[in-house]
């Protein structure tokens, strides 16, 4: 089956060159599913900068929730409200590598990856760089990345529609990102969306009309090498609407993602004692019963970590 433009650019991307510890964390991720991950997405900073001393971004891909070791309590989670989160870490040699990890199944990621999703956080990631670092087999591997276009395609729906009406590439990416870090939970500074951009401008600018074109979106080029997507005073007024209503309910959807976390996020006072000691530099040993019962060990080690001046 040939593939859209925009698809063959999106499977260039995700063959992108990643460091071996980083594809043999994710194999063991995948192993965790039972033959039922589809692939493995690995995206964010690290991704962009290489670095891997802070934390990694891994997205992972299953058939059915029912692949992954999780009780009734989290997969029930997982379809009401995905995707559920998870915290692991792998040795490498001399070095720790630490992952965030955030489960579904592809159906729901296509689901959410779709401008008409009420929910804008995937298709706000992964119009980003990203990359398979796993996959079941070769038929796995280009579901994932069709899905993946399908996120580009859904955020440059919106990039028409809430952008100026005509720009360089690069410009419309800037203004949609804008927008949803505006609209989440963030601790990130307001210049972080368009940090995103800067990484890779040439990238945004070369994406974004092969995503509209995939999307049947009509556009002009103009002398000065700028977009001008064919919209209506009306079309853009209807978007508008359409995204204050995802804008109010942006953050409570982060918020309650964070309330399921609390039951759901598997690893989560590793995590916690690992973010402690890097900012901190005070080293929390974290013991069995802790792990067994997060939340009731939570409030008193946090007290204690309080008292010696650690968390002030």
């Amino acid at each position: 089956m040939s593939e859209t433009p925009l698809v063959a650019f999106i499977q260039d991307e995700l063959n992108r060159p990643v460091a071996p510890a980083i594809r043999a964390f994710a194999s063991g991720i995948a192993a965790r599913g039972r033959g039922g991950v589809v692939a493995v997405l690995f995206y964010g900073s690290a991704l962009r900068t290489g670095e891997t001393d802070g934390l990694l971004d891994f997205y992972v891909l299953l058939d059915d929730l029912a692949a992954w070791d999780w009780g009734r309590a989290a997969r029930a989670g997982a379809r009401m409200l995905p995707p559920n989160i998870e915290y692991a870490e792998h040795d490498a040699g001399d070095a720790r590598l630490r992952a965030k990890i955030a489960i579904m199944t592809l159906a729901q990621f296509r689901d959410h990856a779709r401008a008409q999703s009420l929910d804008t956080t995937i298709w706000a990631r992964f119009a980003q760089p990203v990359a398979i670092v796993d996959a079941r087999d070769a038929e796995a591997w280009s579901q994932a990345a069709r899905a993946v276009a399908g996120a580009v395609r859904g955020a440059a729906w919106w990039a028409a529609r809430l952008g100026p009406a005509e720009a360089r590439g690069e410009e419309f990416w800037r203004e949609l990102f804008r927008r949803t870090y505006a609209s989440e939970l963030r601790v990130e500074g307001t210049g972080r969306a368009g940090s995103i951009v800067d990484s890779a401008p040439e990238r945004y600018a070369a994406v974004l009309p092969l995503a509209w074109a995939a999307d049947g979106l009509a556009f002009a080029q103009t002398p000065e090498g700028g977009l001008a997507p064919a919209l209506t005073a009306s079309q853009r007024a209807d978007a508008e609407r359409a995204w204050r209503r995802r804008k109010r309910i942006a953050k409570p959807l982060n918020l309650a993602r964070l309330a399921k976390a609390a039951f759901t996020f598997s690893g989560g006072v590793d995590y916690l004692a690992w973010k402690i000691e890097r900012h901190s530099g005070h080293r929390v040993e974290v013991t069995p019963f802790q792990r067994r019962h997060p939340l009731l060990a939570a409030g008193p080690a946090l007290w204690r970590l309080w008292r010696k001046g650690v968390l002030r």
